[in-house]
Order: C-alpha cells, then sequence, then structure tokens
C-alpha cells in the first residue's frame, strides 16, 4: 500500500505524512502525475487560504492529476472546499468542481473566527470513513469558512451554522476537520480511509 500526499504548497503536509507512518504505511508527497497515478490512494491536506492553494495546483496542473485519479482520495480542510465548485475566500476562486457547492465564510453569531478547536461531529449514514466511531465524536477543526448542506454529507457539525463536515461522492471524500490533528479517533478515519 502506498499512498500520495498532493504537494500543493500548503501547510500540514508533514503532520498527515507522519500520522500515515504511524498507521503503519508509506506515503510520498508529490505533484507528478506519473508518480501519484501509481499509489494506492491520494490525499489532498489543507492549511491555507483557497487562492494559494489554488494558484498552486493550476501551476503544476494537479487538477488533472485529481480528476483522474481512480483510487480513493481524501481532501483535508481546504482540500475538501476546493472540491468544490468555486470559494467564497479572496472574492470568488473558481474551485475543482467535483461538488456542486460554494465554500461560504463562517456566520459570526457572536463565536470567534476562525473557528479553531474540537467540535462534535454527526455522522448521518453508515458510511465505511466512520466505522468505529461513535456518533457525536468531537474531532480538530480550524476553518473560517465551510461548505453548506449538500446530499453528499456523510456527517454534519454545528458552529454557528449547520455545515458539511465529511461528504463522498464517488470515490471522492472530503472532511472539514483535520483527522490527523484528531487523536486516536482521527487515526481511525485514516485507517477506515486507508482499507477502502
Amino acid at each position: 500500500m502506498l499512498i500520495a500526499i498532493l504537494n500543493t504548497g500548503c501547510a500540514n503536509i508533514s503532520s498527515v505524512k507522519h500520522t500515515i507512518h504511524m498507521l503503519g504505511y508509506d506515503s510520498i508527497v508529490s505533484c507528478d502525475y506519473n508518480t501519484i497515478i501509481n499509489t494506492d490512494k491520494l490525499i489532498i491536506p489543507g492549511i491555507g487560504t483557497s487562492s494559494l492553494v489554488m494558484n498552486n495546483v493550476n501551476a503544476y496542473k494537479l487538477s488533472n492529476i485529481i480528476a483522474t485519479f481512480p483510487n480513493p482520495i481524501l481532501g483535508i480542510c481546504i482540500g475538501m472546499q476546493l472540491m468544490c465548485l468555486s470559494s467564497k475566500e479572496d472574492g470568488s476562486i473558481k474551485a475543482l468542481g467535483i461538488i456542486e457547492n460554494q465554500t461560504e465564510q463562517l456566520t459570526n453569531y457572536g463565536k470567534l473566527i476562525p473557528h479553531i478547536g474540537w467540535n462534535k461531529v454527526v455522522h448521518q449514514s453508515k458510511n465505511f470513513l466512520f466505522k468505529d466511531i461513535e456518533n457525536g465524536s468531537c474531532f480538530y477543526f480550524v476553518h473560517s469558512y465551510n461548505i453548506p448542506l449538500s446530499i453528499a454529507d456523510i456527517a454534519t457539525s454545528i458552529y454557528g451554522d449547520l455545515y458539511t463536515a465529511a461528504f463522498n461522492i464517488n470515490n471522492y471524500y472530503g472532511v472539514q476537520f483535520h483527522p490527523e490533528k484528531s487523536g486516536k479517533l482521527g487515526m481511525i478515519l485514516l485507517r477506515n480511509f486507508i482499507a477502502l
């Protein structure tokens, strides 16, 4: 089993790589099509801004890799948000268009933005990604933008608004929280993804 971590130029790549290593798997950080297409799983990590990451995605022609990768793909935080049609961050950023939705700024409601910390995740289906994870468990979030609810949702969370915490459509999976920063439960979720 070889796992690719897409080198989008964003932060947090090393944390994802370390967690995968702790699970007993090898990973490679790359933006090369021929390298990635021969791996078993692809993870799109993210801490950063949509414009910065999309600029890197476009510069290195990474969107083609994402569109043609035949195996399961997991987008984390920004990696998940960029699977939308667009993002309202930094104006209106054209994204990858995997799901027909638009990333929007979290509504304040008197709460601090960005949302940083642990929050409850309610998974609404028996999707394998949440196998052995108790419904309503807490995961670690760092974000100022979210994805509104859609038919692709497999989990939701609330921070002011009710929003998408995880989705799945075909071989594409996305999580708004950071499993690599979510302790044991995050490792279980990443283990489940690798087992898909």
